[in-house]
């Protein structure tokens, strides 16, 4: 597959899982002020941090390697910004620690899961392609996933065995270091290519 069809490609992927993420947003970060969920919210801050990466890559794709390093670092500090949200909400909750609707919290993530699952579909097969553009979009898409499933079991835990605060508060933390970790792994991605490019 030429350059060309490739960036065609990547760039129809990224328009599509910005396009979700943005849509979801408003109803996960909806639902997670309606019952003060602390996993929800963190989630809902990340996809609206998903949804402005991949319109900056939109923007980046035919850059050259040193311009794509570059924004390619500025998104590691993007990919931080969820867990900065995520500790404000901890710490709200953790004044006021009142267990979320267990049904809703593990419904608005499911549905959460799907659209990440999608995204991550969609962006796996450019991964290796679009070097620390793509491996931003992909990790946020994949990372996703993994706290959508840990806040549906956090809803499962607060119905049937512990109802409190504290199964979807661990969440929430556990999402902003999950986006912490992807954050360092762009970042060194992003050097290697600088250096490369130099």
């Amino acid at each position: 597959m030429s350059d060309t069809t490739e960036n065609s490609a990547f760039r129809r992927a990224v328009f599509w899982a910005g396009t979700l993420n943005l849509a979801y947003f408003g109803v996960e970060c909806a639902v997670a002020l309606a019952i003060g969920s602390v996993s929800l919210f963190a989630d809902s801050i990340d996809f609206l941090e998903d949804a402005s990466v991949n319109l900056l890559i939109m923007l980046a794709i035919g850059w050259s390697l040193r311009q794509r390093a570059r924004l390619g670092m500025a998104l590691a500090g993007v990919l931080f910004v969820p867990g900065l949200a995520t500790i404000w909400m901890a710490w709200r909750k953790f004044l006021h620690p009142l267990p979320p609707s267990p049904a809703l919290l593990s419904a608005t993530a499911a549905g959460a899961m799907l659209v990440n699952a999608l995204c991550a579909l969609m962006l796996a097969r450019h991964r290796a392609h679009g070097g620390s553009l793509a491996k931003a979009a992909y990790l946020s898409a994949r990372n996703d996933v993994l706290a959508n499933i840990a806040i549906i079991l956090a809803g499962a835990l607060t119905a049937y065995l512990w109802r409190a605060a504290w199964p979807d508060l661990l969440v929430g933390l556990g999402i902003a270091s999950m986006n912490a970790s992807a954050a360092r792994e762009v970042w060194a991605t992003a050097r290697e290519e600088h250096g490369a490019a130099a």
